[in-house]
């Protein structure tokens, strides 16, 4: 899918749905800022697109439609024989977090930015694309006077939806923390790893985005004009943040798993506890039961007391009776 849009320096809407053959003319014009989304496209759609119509650089259009597992970012300039103009090229990540799945999904969103045009390519439907083209088609905030500040409004809702995974994230956390305390089971030991294994994930994402984030915050490229450079900053500022909150959840995760480990400790000695003393409990038990079990009529004179029988029975309860008064004096059940 190919949604298109040009729009004035001011920010107002000029065209919407252009048509493939039309964009060169529109690209020529310095009064309009052109901004190509490509939304799973074909093959046929995205190479018409990247190289028919911009030309870009055949190693950014590979890193483009190929799944890029770390962000990046790079500066193409045009050599000789190269008929495109300069632009940045991207690969950041948006964020999901499925408490069902118990695990986080990431989509990859790349750009090309250049002086007058923004190309976006994307194979999953993303809430921040369709979120700033709302805003650009209705000229909010005149975000579409310039690419840059289309490209930076599209990275602040990307990482401003961060957050709501992370609260997904932290509730899942505050519930394991209860089960640990609760009922820890084989299933909770599992659910604590699963989640942790996905917060070390979210880290790996986020590290890489961080340091993307930084060189945009540092002004380092032309093509992003200085007064643009605080918002970027404001967004690596929010990015930072955010990783310092997987941080500490990983901190909690690990306090979890300790926890989780002593109940189980304290579980498996308080069944072992219960043994030991049914064991010492029934101990009288055995030894009266084994000792008049013996047929030995002739040297055992109980055998032939009249009140033998009963004998036996009161001297078991007396012993086990005693044996239960003495555990619980040394408080031990």
């Amino acid at each position: 899918m190919i949604r298109s849009f040009s729009f004035t320096t001011q920010g107002k809407l000029h065209t919407k749905d252009i048509e493939i053959f039309l964009m060169p003319t529109l690209l020529a014009d310095t009064n309009l800022f052109l901004w190509v989304d490509l939304e799973k496209p074909t093959t046929e759609e995205w190479k018409e697109v990247l190289e028919m119509i911009f030309h870009f650089h055949p190693l950014s259009i590979e890193d483009c439609v190929q799944p890029s597992p770390s962000p990046k970012v790079e500066e193409y300039s045009p050599k000789e024989d190269d008929r495109f103009t300069p632009y940045l090229f991207m690969v950041i990540h948006a964020v999901d977090y499925n408490r069902k799945d118990g695990c986080f999904g990431t989509s990859e969103l790349n750009f090309f930015l250049g002086k007058n045009f923004l190309v976006t390519y994307h194979d999953d439907p993303l809430k921040s694309v369709t979120s700033v083209e709302e805003r650009a088609v209705n000229g909010t905030l005149g975000i579409a006077r310039a690419p840059d500040r289309v490209a930076h409004a599209l990275l602040d809702t990307l990482v401003d939806n961060y957050k709501p995974a992370l609260d997904e994230l932290g509730l899942e956390i505050a519930e394991l923390e209860q089960m640990a305390l609760q009922k820890p089971n084989k299933d909770t030991l599992n659910q604590i790893l699963q989640v942790k294994k996905e917060v070390v994930h979210l880290r790996q994402i986020i590290g890489p985005q961080r340091e993307v984030l930084s060189r945009f915050a540092a002004g380092e490229f032309k093509l992003v004009r200085p007064h643009l450079v605080p918002y970027f900053r404001d967004v690596y500022d929010s990015l930072f943040h955010i990783g310092e909150l997987a941080q500490s959840y990983t901190d909690s995760l690990t306090g979890i798993l300790q926890v989780y480990l002593n109940m189980s400790s304290n579980q498996t000695g308080e069944v072992i506890k219960l043994l030991t003393l049914v064991t010492f409990v029934t101990t009288p038990l055995t030894i009266v039961g084994t000792w008049y079990g013996m047929n030995f009529s002739e040297t055992m004179p109980e055998y032939k007391w009249k009140y033998g029988y009963e004998y036996a029975i009161v001297l078991t309860i007396i012993s086990t009776v005693a044996t239960v008064w003495y555990f619980k004096k040394k408080k031990w059940f």
